[in-house]
C-alpha cells in the first residue's frame, strides 16, 4: 500500500515555503526519513526527486521535498535569493517539518546546501548522498568561468544575465550571489561528517567536473564516504540506471 503525498506551505525565515511530503508509516516511523535539496534554479518535481517520492511512497518511508524561495511553487524571486537564504529555507523545512534522524539527499547546488544543513544540525542528520555536488561553485566555478567584463559589469551593476542550457530564460546572477557564496563555503572547512557519506558524479558532466566532487570528499573527515564516478554521466544523473543507483544509495544507507 502506497503511503500518500500531502502538499501545503510553510513560513520559512524568507516567505513561504511550498512543499510536499510522505509521513511514512508505523512501521518505519523508526527509520530515517529522506530530504530532496535540488539545486540551482530547479524545483521539487524532478525526476530523481519523483523517484525517491515513489521509493518512500511504497516502502512506508518518511519523505520531504520542497522549493527554496524563488524556486517553484514557493514565494519570493529567484535573483533576490542566496546560499545563505537557500540554506535557511532548509533549515526551516528540517525543523518543521520532519522529526527523528534524516538522510539528505543533494543535487548540485542541493549538495552545498545539504553540506551546510549538516554542519547547523548534526544531530539531525543519518547520512547524506551527494548527487553532482557543487559546493562552494559561485567562487569555484561561476567566478572564474566569467570573462573579465563580465566580472566588471556585475560587480558594477550589482547583477548580469546568463544564457542557461536548462531554460529558455536567462538566469540572473547577482553581486550578492556571489559575496553571499563566499561567506558560506565549505570547502575551506572542517566537514567532520560522522554518518555516511555518498557521492555520485559523472565524469561527462559539463557543469560541475568530477574532480571538484573528489576534492569535495577529500575535505570531508569521516570513516564512512563512498565516491561512485559513472564515466558516461552527465550533470542531470537522470537515466534508469543513473536513479536505480540513487535509490540504492538512499536505501542502503536508511536500511
Amino acid at each position: 500500500m502506497r503511503t500518500p503525498e500531502e502538499s501545503g506551505k510553510i513560513d520559512g525565515p524568507n516567505g513561504a515555503l511550498a512543499f510536499l511530503r510522505i509521513a511514512g508509516d508505523g512501521a518505519g516511523a523508526a527509520r530515517p526519513g529522506v530530504i530532496w535539496l535540488g539545486g540551482f534554479k530547479s524545483d521539487m518535481t524532478g525526476t530523481k526527486a519523483q523517484a525517491l517520492a515513489d521509493w518512500a511512497a511504497s516502502s512506508g518511508r518518511a519523505f520531504l521535498r520542497f522549493d527554496y524561495t524563488g524556486h517553484g511553487a514557493s514565494d519570493g524571486r529567484f535573483e533576490d535569493g542566496a546560499i545563505s537564504d537557500w540554506a535557511g529555507d532548509a533549515a526551516a523545512a528540517l525543523d518543521a517539518l520532519t522529526s527523528g534522524p534524516q538522510i539528505l539527499v543533494g543535487s548540485s547546488m542541493g549538495g552545498w546546501i545539504a553540506a551546510l544543513l549538516a554542519l547547523a544540525r548534526p544531530e539531525r542528520i543519518a547520512g547524506v548522498v551527494f548527487v553532482a555536488p557543487a559546493p562552494d561553485f559561485t567562487e569555484e566555478l561561476m567566478w572564474p568561468a566569467m570573462g573579465e567584463d563580465a566580472r566588471a559589469a556585475l560587480m558594477r551593476d550589482g547583477y548580469i544575465e546568463e544564457p542557461s542550457e536548462y531554460s529558455d530564460e536567462p538566469t540572473i546572477i547577482t553581486r550578492r550571489l556571489i559575496e553571499d557564496g563566499r561567506a558560506n563555503g565549505v570547502l575551506g572547512r572542517a566537514l567532520d561528517f560522522n554518518f555516511p557519506v555518498r557521492i555520485i558524479q559523472g565524469m561527462a558532466d559539463p557543469d560541475v567536473p568530477w574532480r571538484h566532487a573528489v576534492r569535495f570528499a577529500e575535505a570531508i573527515n569521516g570513516d564512512d564516504v563512498i565516491v561512485t564516478l559513472i564515466k558516461s554521466g552527465d550533470h542531470r544523473l537522470s537515466t534508469p540506471a543513473d536513479i536505480e543507483r540513487l535509490v540504492a544509495s538512499v536505501a542502503a544507507i536508511s536500511a
